[in-house]
């Protein structure tokens, strides 16, 4: 009982201890408000408001035909320009994509032969030139058939194709990119609260003032872990329900509940990474450059930038035992498919066999350190 209550003092004092930081605050609130909803909309996987020239050397129908079928909201309203222009548009990236059409294209199509249409492509915007590349490639394909074959109606095809988008029928990239910037979140929070909690102590000395109490190393460690794994928890609900909801529209297929308990799983790992990095780091300084080192690579190998099966076969072995990519695949599972317990307890278990195992080796290290003090 005494030692439930220390850990419940303690635990009070560490969650007094955010609250009067009133930068560590501002921080958390933005990282799971405006940062999570900006991340979500601010960036695109689809082309969108592309910018678009042409340049007509045949004055055709065809050719103005090419001209109109390029509009809003996949690209601008295309512009006219010369061939003696595109070498200075292109370098002063006025334009993405600048489409040639040579002198006697229409006559050399009806006479059968297969003209070329040069497409230039600022490929600085990697993302969009790339799709961007297919979807002129469609267009105008698509454009010349119907021309050729003066009629819009296409010819049947052999096989009728349905094609059905389970999970995300609209292909919103906001839906995938607010879950994975959440999950990013919970990652970087709780090392961060964790850790500066440690060093904060150690800097300040009221980490000489615990070890003169009744108090063990597990009792400060424990109080860390569930004060601050508390106020992510808080934030993360807050965050799941007024952003990705609300505000996004982001549907949750599965169990609430049950996202909940595989995210307080997932806090043991992170919340014990913290204080093993508050414990091995001489200042906040150190710390601060061990997380970028230790951060990145648990985002970058989770599953969440790309998938976990694009990664070579060596990696996703080594992988397989990184909690942060079990805990995105767990979200995955439930938020979007609507996964049950049955579905992901391979996860669940992964996270708490590597959580706890990871845990003790943080408090063994942790009281250590303690031991070092005394």
């Amino acid at each position: 009982m005494t030692s439930f209550l220390n850990i419940l003092w303690l635990g009070l004092k560490e969650i007094r201890s955010l609250v009067s930081d009133l930068v560590m605050v501002i921080f958390v609130v933005y990282a799971f408000t405006l940062a999570i909803y900006v991340q979500a909309t601010g960036t695109s996987s689809e082309v969108n408001n592309a910018s678009i020239a042409f340049v007509d050397e045949d004055g055709s129908s065809l050719s103005k035909e090419l001209f109109n079928a390029f509009y809003p909201p996949r690209f601008q309203v295309p512009e006219a320009i010369t061939a003696s222009e595109v070498e200075d548009a292109m370098d002063e990236g006025r334009f993405i994509f600048v489409v040639i059409i040579p002198p006697r294209f229409e006559s050399d199509l009806r006479a059968g032969r297969h003209p070329d249409i040069q497409v230039n492509i600022d490929a600085t915007a990697m993302q969009q030139a790339g799709i961007g590349a297919n979807y002129i490639k469609n267009i105008i394909n698509q454009r010349i058939a119907t021309f050729l074959k003066r009629t819009d109606v296409t010819a049947r095809e052999p096989v009728n194709l349905v094609t059905r988008m389970l999970f995300n029928p609209n292909g919103e990239s906001s839906w995938f990119k607010s879950v994975v910037a959440i999950i990013n979140q919970i990652t970087l929070l709780t090392i961060v609260l964790c850790g500066a909690a440690v060093i904060r102590e150690r800097e300040h000395g009221t980490l000489e003032h615990l070890l003169v109490m009744p108090l063990t190393a597990f009792e400060i460690a424990i109080a860390k872990v569930w004060a601050n794994g508390l106020v992510i928890l808080i934030a993360t609900g807050a965050s799941l329900f007024l952003i990705v909801q609300m505000a996004l529209k982001v549907p949750f297929n599965g169990s609430v509940t049950l996202w909940f308990i595989g995210v307080v799983l997932y806090l043991f790992f992170t919340t014990a990474l913290g204080i093993f990095l508050g414990t091995i780091s001489r200042s906040m300084a150190q710390f601060a450059l061990l997380i970028i080192l230790v951060v990145v690579v648990l985002q970058l190998l989770s599953g969440g930038s790309t998938p976990v099966e694009s990664q070579p076969r060596w990696l996703q072995y080594i992988t397989f035992f990184l909690p942060s990519r079990h805990f995105v695949s767990f979200s995955q599972v439930i938020i979007y498919r609507g996964g049950g317990i049955r579905a992901v307890w391979l996860n669940f278990l992964m996270v708490s066999v590597i959580g706890l195992g990871f845990f003790v080796y943080s408090l063994i290290l942790f009281r250590k350190s303690i031991a070092v003090t005394k």
